[in-house]
């Protein structure tokens, strides 16, 4: 008896420490197996992806990695087309639909073609690394985003392979400016809205972000929002500062303005940043606001001073909050000074982290739970930068970071954990051959 309860014990012990795979459907168990054989597959296009240079103002190049996808894609059924954005200056983008059966939920794939590196950076070659028991490669636009393009054709051959992607209703969208967005935003990001308000489920490919070695879910992306203070005042001789004909100056001014910013706005989820200031006699800002130049001396009060800077939000109300708190302190301008504050066309808005969102995230963790992989608990949106999944977020319940695991990004040196290629394809191709199979709300 006391044998036969140890080995009870053991059993309990195993039944609740070892993976279970039994949920996983006979297609969804040959999706798994596809991803596995055709991994290799998977890192040589991956490979053809990076050393194909398509920073954001290379076209030629971009346009190139569009060719690349659309290679891909076409065999699985997908009709594509490029749509051209000249007009904003900026190559272009290709979208790629797919018809299914009707009636049923329709899935927005969001990736982007352009990467950060452009033509004249040294950093241009996937180089692979294989040491210590992991499989990495080092490559421009390794992870972000030709990481997550690869992880897009694995999920779907392997659907292909299992006969669930005939019936699914799909459509990607992989902008060609994600990095360096077109002007006006409005245009470039126009199909791309369009398409959120007739999807049902939108999924972002760009990378997974791991928190403490844990694989997190992404259900929200805080925005991006640019703005430039210009301040005059009175100028003369330094002597004179601080009196009654000739006021604090501009620089002072700028920097009262500054300070209550900072004591001022905080809040839950909101960041926000000065990058470039400027002041004296004379002070400029070049086309692009990246640059600035000025002129003055110790004894001359300064009469311009400038300042540019960005503020991140989690929803378009903070947003609005935000903005009416920075435009009532810089009206409270000081005697003999002036000030205006602008906020740059193009920003990008926010994902909020919303209930059909976090509905979304636990369908994921059922995926996981039948593969046997831990659960991806929300992650902190102070941790995950803005996307073009955001454009869509107000349309569309959505997940982000469904592409690979990587570091470095942005930076000569990133790095793409080719081994998460397998477990993200997987994730992926279960996910949206379920998903595709629910009634269209």
């Amino acid at each position: 008896m006391r044998q036969s309860l140890a080995l009870l014990g053991a059993g309990l012990v195993l039944a609740f420490s070892t993976p279970a795979f039994a949920q996983l459907s006979k297609a969804e168990t040959k999706m798994v197996a596809t991803v596995d054989a055709e991994y290799e597959r998977s890192v040589a296009l991956l490979e053809r992806l990076v050393n194909q240079n398509s920073g954001s103002m290379n076209f030629d190049g971009v346009r190139k990695v569009g060719d690349m996808m659309r290679a891909e894609l076409e065999p699985l059924g997908f009709k594509l087309e490029w749509l051209d954005m000249s007009a904003a200056g900026r190559a272009g983008h290709l979208v790629a639909t797919k018809q299914g059966k009707k009636g049923t939920k329709r899935l927005l794939l969001v990736a982007h073609l352009d990467t950060v590196f452009e033509p004249d950076s040294p950093f241009q070659k996937f180089v692979r690394k294989k040491s210590g028991g992991t499989d990495e490669a080092e490559g421009p636009g390794a992870g972000d985003d030709k990481g997550g393009m690869t992880v897009i054709v694995a999920a779907l051959r392997a659907m292909q392979a299992a006969g669930t992607l005939k019936d699914a209703n799909i459509e990607i969208h992989m902008t060609g400016d994600e990095e360096d967005a077109g002007d006006p935003i409005d245009i470039t990001r126009a199909p791309l809205i369009a398409a959120g308000k007739s999807a049902d489920v939108a999924l972002d490919f760009e990378g997974l972000v791991r928190d403490e070695g844990r694989d997190m879910g992404s259900i929200a992306r805080r925005s991006s929002n640019s703005w430039k203070l210009e301040v005059t005042g009175k100028t003369g001789h330094s002597s004179l500062i601080f009196s009654e004909t000739y006021g604090d100056g501009a620089a002072f001014e700028l920097a009262r303005i500054l300070h209550r910013f900072r004591t001022e706005l905080p809040e839950p989820n909101l960041t926000f940043n000065v990058g470039l200031i400027a002041a004296g006699q004379e002070a400029a800002l070049d086309a692009g606001g990246i640059r600035a130049t000025s002129a003055g001396k110790t004894n001359i009060i300064p009469g311009i001073a400038l300042a540019r800077g960005d503020f991140r939000t989690l929803s378009e109300e903070q947003t609005a909050r935000l903005k009416a708190k920075m435009l009532a302190i810089v009206a409270e301008s000081a005697p003999l000074t002036s000030a205006k504050i602008s906020f740059d066309p193009g920003a990008y808005p926010a994902m909020a982290p919303t209930a059909g969102n976090k509905a979304l995230l636990d369908k994921l963790n059922g995926v996981n739970r039948d593969m046997g992989l831990a659960e991806m608990p929300a992650l902190d949106p102070l941790k995950r930068g803005a996307g073009d999944i955001s454009f869509v977020a107000n349309d569309v319940d959505g997940l982000a970071g469904l592409g690979t695991y990587s570091r470095g990004d942005h930076a000569p040196g990133e790095t793409v954990d080719l081994d998460s290629i397998r477990r993200q394809a997987k994730r992926a191709a279960i996910l949206m051959s379920r998903i595709a199979k629910e009634k269209a709300n």
